[in-house]
This record gives C-alpha cells, structure tokens and sequence, in this order.
C-alpha cells in the first residue's frame, strides 16, 4: 500500500514467456499489493512461468486481443479491491521501476491518472524506437491534442496507471478489444474531465520486446485518427458515441 491505497500491477500477457521474470523482479514489492498477469492464448508458456513465479494468473482459452486483455485486467484488479492499478507490459520494454512515482501521484490526490511517456525526454530514438513509429507517434500526438482540445507529450505508451475512479466509471466495454482500445481509453479519461500526469520514460526495443508490425501499425493509426474525429464531434454534439457515454 501507499498512503493507505492498495495497489495492483496487472500484466496483460501474450508470449511473455522470455521476459516476464526480468520484469517481475523488478516490481517494487514494498508497495504492491497484488500483481495479476493475464495471458491472451499464448503460443509459449507464458502462463507457467507465471505460476512458477506465485503471479496470480488468468488464461484466456481464446485470444480475445490486446484490448479485452485489459478489460481483463481491470476487471480483476477491482474485484480484489485494487484502489490504484497499473498496466504494465510485461515484455521489459518499460522499467518497472517507475511504479513508485506513478502511483504516488494518485496516491496523494494530484492525479486521477499517470502516464510513462517515452517522449518526455531526448531517448526514444536512443533507445531504438523505429523511425517510422517515432515519425507517426509525433504526428498522431499533435493531431490528438489539436481534437481533443489536450495536451500530452504522447497518446501511445503501454504503460499507465489508474485511479479505482477511472476504471469503475469509463464505459470500458464500449471499447474496441483491439490495440485502439488505449487511445480510447485516454480520450474518455480527457472526455469526463480526469486529471492526467506524465513521468519520463526510458525506451527499450529489443528482439523479445512486442512490437505491432507495419501493417497494424496502420490500422492502429486509423483508429487513432478516427477516436480523435469522434471525440470532436461528440464535443460538437453532432453524433452520440458510446464509448463517450456515461455507465
């Protein structure tokens, strides 16, 4: 616990296998409650490795994507009574070191929720982030300030943390089960007026690291472009959108 909030780590999982014990010995353990890993129908033995390491485990029989993966995730972390919860990729793309700092801006009130941005910073380049996915992460970040009236140093970091709040009032099941469901995510948290953070984050690619590749790059791209287009004209009052409905 931190100032008296209990905290889950939850790791929605798919062919983790080779990098989830570096990652969960990283977690700092003085400060989380419960960590929970969800595995989406791996191909390898994801889900043993997590056992093996005492992580409560979920397995989907049928991979449901990266989105109701999460739906997930969530779901579980508030049935144990979670008052914080942090989504964290568990291939070691990000530190898990950084929970500490994400969690205390919750924790004592400054924010409803904080995001780990590999922008912030001179080291997504560095750290090997692809070229093209830099070019596109600049682009689609100014775009989605420009609609969503916001203003974030990116929209696309896998790794963020909630407040209990959030998760229980966002209409999360109106999201898409596929990888837009985080853009969705943080347009409804900017949509119903929540606080959100950042904290600088060091960028990691390497062969284990998931990565989508080109392909759904693009159809997450599109999706990006059409949640900004939808928030502004549900703003406008023009269309009525689910995922921008109140429970």
């Amino acid at each position: 616990m931190l100032n008296n909030r209990r905290i889950a780590v939850v790791l929605p999982a798919y062919n983790a296998a080779k990098t989830l014990e570096i990652t969960y010995k990283e977690i700092p353990f003085e400060f989380v409650d419960d960590v929970i890993l969800v595995d989406d129908a791996s191909r390898d033995d994801t889900a043993e490795v997590a056992r093996r390491l005492g992580i409560r485990t979920i397995v989907h029989e049928e991979n449901k994507g990266y989105g109701g993966n999460q739906k997930t995730c969530y779901k579980t972390a508030l049935d144990l009574g979670s008052d914080i919860v942090v989504m964290l990729h568990p291939d070691y793309q990000y530190t898990p070191k950084l929970i500490t700092a994400m969690v205390s801006m919750i924790a004592y009130g400054e924010f409803d929720a904080v995001l780990a941005s590999r922008i912030l910073g001179v080291g997504a380049l560095k750290g090997g982030m692809p070229l093209y996915k830099y070019v596109a992460n600049r682009f689609l970040t100014f775009f989605e300030n420009l609609m969503l009236g916001h203003k974030l140093s990116e929209y696309h970091t896998g790794y963020r943390a909630f407040s209990r709040e959030i998760l229980e009032k966002l209409p999360l099941d109106a999201n898409s089960d596929d990888f837009v469901f985080d853009n969705q995510m943080l347009a409804q948290i900017v949509w119903f007026g929540y606080r959100i953070g950042e904290v600088s984050c060091p960028t990691k690619y390497f062969e284990e690291a998931s990565s989508i590749n080109f392909r759904r790059s693009v159809i997450y791209g599109l999706g990006v472009v059409k949640t900004a287009v939808q928030f502004r004209l549900n703003r406008a009052g023009l269309v009525s959108s689910p995922i921008f409905r109140r429970k």
